[in-house]
This record gives C-alpha cells, structure tokens and sequence, in this order.
C-alpha cells in the first residue's frame, strides 16, 4: 500500500521506515525545514538504536521517500498517518495546533479521498473535531472528496522503539466504518501475521508472539493510549512512594518492590525508584488527561498526586547531596546521563537536567557526560563542562552522579574512578549500581530507598 506519513518527530520516522520494512511505500515530510534538509540529506534528527539501519535499507530499496513537499505527500498516498506533534499549553492541555493544520493541508492538497489516521497522542474525542474540521474546510474549498477518520495510538519506547513497532504486544485500532478498518488491517497484517524478516539482530529480536489486534470506536482508542502512559506513571510514583518509606524505616527497596512484582496482578515493569520520570510523553500525558477529566467533572486527585510525587523527586535527591557534602557550593560534582532514559538522546523533562539546575543555583559546579545527549543538552546548559568520558568527569569530583542508567556505566572500571575521584562518593539516582560491590570498592554509596549504612543484601531468588 501507499502511505502518507505527516510529522518526521519520532513518531512517524518509525512509523515510516518501519512500514517501509514490512512491505509499503511509504512518503514522509515536516514542515520543520532544519529537520527535512536533515532527512533529505539522508541524516537522522533523532538517535534511536536500529532505525538508521532500517531507513538506510528501504532508501536504497525506494520504499521510503522523504520530502518538503508537503502537498505532494498527501496527494501520494489514500492513507495518511498523522504523526504531528501536541506538546502541553501553558494550562496543561494538548496543544492541537498542527493536528489543525494537517486538516486544512490534507483538504487543500487532497485530488482523492482519504483515510485519516490519529497516529499522534490526543485527548479522548479529537477524532471528532478533527472530522468537524476536515468537513469545515471541504465546504470552504472546491474539494469534492470524502475524508474518514481513525485512531491508532502509538505505543513506542524511546530506545527500542523500532522492536516496539514491529514486534507489538496489542495493535489498538479506533474505527467507524468497515472499510477503515479493513484498510489498517491490510497495513498491519505482516506485522499481525509476523510474516516479516525481522531487521534487528537475532539477540535483540527473538522470536515474539503475534499481537493482539484490538478494534474500538475512535474515542475510546484515544483514551487507551492517555490510560496506559498515566497508569505507567502512576507505578513510578508508587514505586518512589515506597522507597521514601524505606528509607525513613531502614527497609530494602530493591527487596519489597521485588517482592510486590512477583505478584501477577501488580508486575514488576515500571516499579522502579528513582529521580523520577521525564520525557516528553509521560508529564504531557498525564496534564492533558487530568485537563480532560477535569473538564468532565471527574475527580483526579489521583492524577495530581502522581504529578506531585514525581515534581518533588529532583528536590529529595538534592536533599541527599547536601546531606552527603554538607556545602555544595564550589564542590565538582560528576553527572553521569543527561537523556531521560537510555538508549535515546531525548533531554525533554530529563530529571537528570533539572538536577543539574539545582547543584548550579547551589553553586555547584557539573561536569557531566552522556553516550547521546551531549549536543542537545549544551543548548541548555551553556555552563556545564560536557566531557568525552565518564572519566574525565569523574576526574577530582568529590561526588558523583548517575542519572540514567545507560548499560556504559555498569561497565566502567569503577576502581580506576574511585582513584581519580577527590572524594569517592556515589550517589545512584536510578539504583542502577551494585550498592555492596560499590562499598567493597570503598566508595560511600547513596542509592534511592535503600539502606544508608548496610551493603544490599542479595535479591529475592
């Protein structure tokens, strides 16, 4: 099938290269032009691991086309992917501005009828005021063609996003009509069917189940998407909950929420402490859902707390470094990550930029160092000294921070750090390190929600 893909963000670059991969044709463009002269180029505007590979292959293969055109993308294809971004207004909602503006350009462009497809994140019944639209401004061109609408919310992880898309537990499909559902699975049947050669390497790409196809109206797909980002959320905060306890009882974290995940009808995914939660998805996710609620007379003091929780998590951690350096002013402190997660050079909401805000307005001084994010956290941070190594910025730091648990940094040689460092301190904003092998090495050791004296002791087996 051909296929029209609006928006080049993350979003519809694998959604793009990845329905290239199991067989379509697929035309992508933006109207951001520093991010098409990158594309067109044959450049990437993101880091995400495999997805040079795949857009590299199906350029070659003439699968995948970018271009500024952007009337020329929508006459391309029957379907088109809305892949615009709905960043958070000042009062929390969705911004729907492009969700707009790609209404008025596919009616403007279209010479056929089109099935419209909500790939981006909205707000429960978008799909109508984006039917309303696309009828509103049919009456205000000469266009005489029809434009159905869908819902297919994206459930992508930045870092694995193109496993996440090709190898997908649950394909959610929100449709009105037959025939629109008939077209989305045409797209997604050699996904549906895994009748694909899986682009990744075998160890990053086992064998999986076929996913589950579940076909709902437009409103309640909308809502799926919003429902599952703020329950992910709400499992963070729980999980940050439970370590503040620990530490004011002298309980393990690691131990109880072990423990709690063992029980099928909790799970262990997400129960993890730290410095929170950032990215772009999860904050926005969970304003415009408690925007929405609100405005519908439903009590969120559920969704407030989750935000709460997780705006003070930066705080609690500063509370740890002053207690462990007393003054931080003109202390060299070494962070280490800068992305909100690993495997992705996204900074957007990072925790890790925000602590590092604070150790500034302290009078602290950062050197920090990220496998990705280094170039776009110079941006905003002019001041920081960026390095090319976790040891450089270790190097005469009298504490150290880890604030994404890239795989890099369980790998260093932490002895070698522990003796170039001024003070061998580690304070673990993710619980990522080894709290007993750490002190072993003779670091002081701070995680989160674990004991301030005592090594770990061994997980639950």
């Amino acid at each position: 099938m051909r296929v029209s893909i609006l928006g080049c963000g993350h979003v519809g670059l694998v959604t793009g290269a990845c329905l290239a991969e199991i067989g379509h044709e697929i035309m992508c463009t933006d109207n951001d032009v520093t991010k098409m002269n990158i594309l067109e180029r044959g450049g990437l505007p993101i880091y995400e691991p495999g997805l040079s590979t795949v857009v590299d292959r199906n350029l070659r293969a003439q699968r995948l086309s970018f271009t500024s055109d952007l009337g020329e993308t929508v006459r391309f294809a029957d379907v088109i992917f809305i892949c615009v971004g709905t960043p958070p207004l000042r009062n929390g909602d969705a911004d729907l501005t492009a969700m707009d503006a790609a209404a008025k350009l596919i009616v403007t462009e279209a010479r056929t009828s089109k099935l419209v497809i909500e790939k981006s994140t909205v707000p429960a019944q978008t799909g109508q005021r984006l039917k309303q639209a696309l009828a509103t401004y049919a009456r205000h061109s000469i266009s005489q063609f029809s434009f159905r609408v869908a819902s297919n919310p994206e459930f992508l992880r930045e870092g694995t996003a193109v496993f996440d898309f090709l190898h997908p537990e649950r394909i959610v499909i929100g449709v009105e009509d037959e025939a629109a559902e008939t077209q989305l699975r045409k797209i997604y049947l050699p996904i549906l069917e895994q009748r694909f050669p899986c682009p990744l390497h075998d160890s990053i790409c086992p064998q999986t189940p076929a996913p589950v196809l579940v076909v709902t109206d437009i409103s309640s797909s909308e809502l799926i998407k919003h429902a599952c980002n703020t329950f992910l959320a709400l499992k963070i905060s729980y999980a940050n909950l439970i370590a503040d306890i620990c530490e004011k009882k002298g309980a393990n974290v690691d131990q109880v929420i072990e423990a709690m995940g063992l029980d099928p009808r909790i799970g262990s995914g997400f129960l993890r402490p730290g410095l929170g939660f950032g990215g772009f998805c999860l904050p926005k996710d969970i304003q415009a859902f408690t925007r929405m609620a609100e405005r519908a007379g439903v009590d969120v003091a559920l969704l407030h707390a989750i935000e709460g929780i997780n705006r003070h998590r930066v705080e609690s951690f500063m509370q740890k470094l002053h207690q462990a350096l007393w003054v931080v002013k003109h202390k060299h402190v070494a962070v280490l990550g800068l992305s909100f997660k690993p495997d992705t050079d996204d900074i957007r909401f990072a925790p890790a930029l925000e602590l590092i805000r604070q150790i500034l307005d302290a009078g602290g001084e950062v050197r920090a160092y990220d496998p990705q994010a280094m170039e776009k956290a110079k941006v905003e941070l002019p001041t920081v000294k960026f390095c090319e190594s976790a040891y450089e910025a270790a190097q005469e730091a009298e504490a150290l921070i880890v604030a994404t648990e890239w795989e890099e940094f369980r790998r260093l040689d932490w002895a070698l750090i522990r003796e170039t460092m001024s003070r061998p301190l580690i304070l673990d904003g993710r619980n990522f390190l080894q709290a007993d092998a750490m002190r072993a090495l003779g670091f002081e050791y701070y995680g989160v929600g674990r004991p301030l004296e005592e090594p770990a002791r061994e997980a639950i087996s």
